[in-house]
């Protein structure tokens, strides 16, 4: 039998969140929902986000979107998104490495579709969009748009590396779409984690350009989740900020943490001890 898996699925046009930061969790994935400061002149909030969980930790399904005109083109990726979803738990439940090949494939070939294309057409606005898979050592994203996703870990910081996609702007689905164009523009990659203990964190622009938070430089954000007791307090710190700050934009953050047995990889010149 399978572990059991839950899921919340939320857009901002249902519930905005405005001068009230979001906290909560479903198993150890938190989710934090802030829809800015009204005295700023937050008025709407246009962010969305999905998550399935396992109920054991054996593999975790993020998208966040950020929305803007209205948001319908969030709407519209979640809902989607929530048609393939037996399509995609069935990639999911597929032994490494063919899960990430099977659920990249069945998400492309949606987003590519001339259906899901012609509903695209029919929205307010666009979204950027960031989706994320982790099972067992290894994290796969695909990007489009401006949407972060961090991986925090003491060996990868050593490095200043605290992230493992880059922001690019004037990419969206929706009413302008990528994949409307010859060739489709997004980003997408997968990545083994390291030894110990990961945190990953997507996140919408509403926290990383808040002014006067420093958050445009990724080890600040990473120095939030060292000082932080778990991954919760770090999310609940990164809204508490952005509010204190009287944010306008809207923040979505969805964040937890991996423990990993297995090792990373290592050079082949690395120096092992010597054995007595």
């Amino acid at each position: 039998m399978k572990p059991a898996m839950h899921e919340i699925n939320w857009v901002g046009s249902s519930e905005p969140y405005i001068d009230h930061p979001y906290v909560s969790a479903l198993y150890h994935i938190t989710l934090g929902r802030y829809g800015g400061h009204s005295s700023s002149g937050a008025k709407k909030n246009e962010d969305g986000c999905l998550v399935w969980a396992c109920e054991k930790g054996d593999w975790e399904f993020a998208a966040i979107l950020d929305a803007h005109c209205s948001a319908e083109s969030a709407k519209l990726v979640v809902k989607e998104l929530e048609g393939i979803k037996a399509d995609v738990l069935k990639g999911i439940h597929l032994e490494v490495p063919d899960s990430f090949k099977v659920l990249e494939t069945r998400i492309i070939t949606l987003f590519k579709s001339a259906e899901f294309r012609a509903k695209c057409q029919k929205v307010k606005g666009e979204t950027a969009c960031l989706l994320v898979f982790r099972k067992e050592n290894y994290v796969w994203w695909l990007s489009i748009g401006d949407c972060v996703l961090y991986l925090f870990h003491p060996e990868l910081a050593a490095f200043d590396q605290y992230q493992l996609n880059q922001r690019n702007f004037y990419e969206w689905i929706g009413k302008v779409n990528t994949f409307e164009k010859p060739v489709p523009c997004f980003s997408s990659g997968t990545r083994e984690l390291r030894k110990g203990n990961t945190i990953l964190l997507l996140a919408t622009d509403g926290m990383i350009e808040c002014p006067g938070t420093g958050f445009e430089n990724a080890k600040n954000v990473y120095q939030v989740f060292e000082q932080a007791e778990n991954p919760e307090a770090g999310v609940q710190q990164l809204l508490k900020t952005v509010e204190e700050k009287r944010g306008r934009d809207s923040a979505t953050l969805v964040g937890w943490q991996v423990d990993c047995p297995v090792e990373g990889s290592e050079p082949s010149d690395r120096r092992v001890p010597r054995e007595e």
